[in-house]
């Protein structure tokens, strides 16, 4: 005989609180597991298929570990150096850009900054304020980023997870759907197959699209000579999981980067433009219905919030949990409501009893 559903809503309910509480705790430390057990589940479909093609998972896991390894050190040797220098550049230059940018506004719009209008003052102050708190910006973000992630254990333990979970990936599987309550098995594995195409679709999807197109970006704007090119690529293919915000942010940097530096060439001006209006109708016409599809059913609102949230509460972790967090519970809610439909709260008395008859 089966719990009483008040029973269960207790019980689940706790199991609830304690899995927040340990994430709450424990944040910090659970951090190299939880990337570890991205990745694992990231490369899980391609040890699948060559499992398939007659490759043993040892066989398939120690292929994938060998080629990420490579690709590793070849991102360390290659991009990360380049990537560094660029960006501590960009930062020491923004205040000599904000600068430039209010001479040439005082050049071509004298009457809007005059020297008493309010406008002028606001850009007065920003300027200073952003001149002296930049250095201390970077320092504060470098000083909590090693507080926070350090760096030896995660290049230690991320990989280890990773290799034993994919490893074993599909045996624990099993073994959590052994632990089951009977009851309740079809209804949950149903709804962890949602969840779970759901999140192949955006998370396996978004990081490939992510990928190509902050590829691209940073190729095509160093292929134009841009100064920055790389960090621009890389934060705007790193935000391109939002819908529009990546070229948002990314276009706005690299043209307002590009009229700095290039200021009169407008051919080149153009170009950079056209890198990120090609990038877009890409993305929108091929990569994401391709890779995504168009019914993952997480709207960037509910991604935005879930980020914030889980950001404020648990921190970098909370930020990494948020997508597939927000995933279930938009699963979880789409099942809550075709329940709702389906009773008699929602049909009323007079429908159940026409169905009757």
């Amino acid at each position: 005989m089966a719990l009483p559903v008040k029973d269960q809503l207790r019980y689940w309910g706790l199991a609830a609180a304690i899995f927040v509480l340990v994430l709450w705790l424990l944040g910090d430390v659970l951090l190299p597991f939880v990337i570890g057990g991205a990745i694992a589940y990231f490369l899980d479909p391609v040890a699948d298929r060559l499992e398939k093609l007659g490759l043993t998972r040892v066989a398939a896991t120690a292929i994938i570990t060998v080629i990420g390894v490579l690709l590793f050190v070849m991102m360390i040797v290659m991009v990360v150096p380049t990537l560094v220098t660029q960006l501590i550049d960009l930062v020491d230059v923004l205040p000599s850009l904000f600068k430039e940018l209010r001479s040439f506004i005082e050049r071509q719009f004298p009457a809007i900054l005059d020297a008493e209008s309010n406008t002028h003052q606001f850009l007065v102050s920003f300027g200073e304020s952003l001149k002296a708190k930049t250095g201390d910006v970077l320092q504060t973000v470098v000083a909590s980023l090693g507080s926070a992630i350090n760096v030896v254990v995660l290049l230690v333990i991320v990989p280890v997870v990773s290799v034993y979970l994919l490893l074993d990936w599909d045996r624990m599987i099993e073994r959590i759907d052994e632990l089951l309550p009977r009851d309740h098995a079809p209804v949950i594995r149903r709804l962890a197959g949602d969840i779970d195409n759901v999140l192949a679709s955006f998370v396996r999807g978004m990081g490939t699209v992510c990928l190509i197109l902050g590829t691209y970006y940073a190729v095509a704007l160093m292929a134009v000579g841009l100064q920055f090119g790389l960090v621009v690529g890389f934060i705007a293919g790193l935000v391109t999981f939002i819908p529009y915000l990546g070229a948002l942010i990314g276009g706005t940097l690299a043209i307002g980067l590009a009229m700095f530096q290039f200021w009169g060439d407008w051919t080149s001006i153009g170009l950079v433009a056209g890198i990120f209006a090609l990038g877009q109708v890409t993305e929108g016409n091929f990569l994401t219905p391709k890779l995504v599809g168009s019914s993952v059913g997480l709207h960037p609102v509910w991604l935005l919030l879930a980020l914030s949230v889980f950001g404020a509460l648990f921190g970098f972790v909370g930020m990494l949990v948020a997508v597939p967090v927000a995933a279930a519970l938009g699963v979880l809610a789409r099942f809550g409501a075709a329940q709702y439909f389906a009773s008699r709260l929602y049909t009323g008395l007079e429908a159940t009893e026409l169905k009757d008859d």
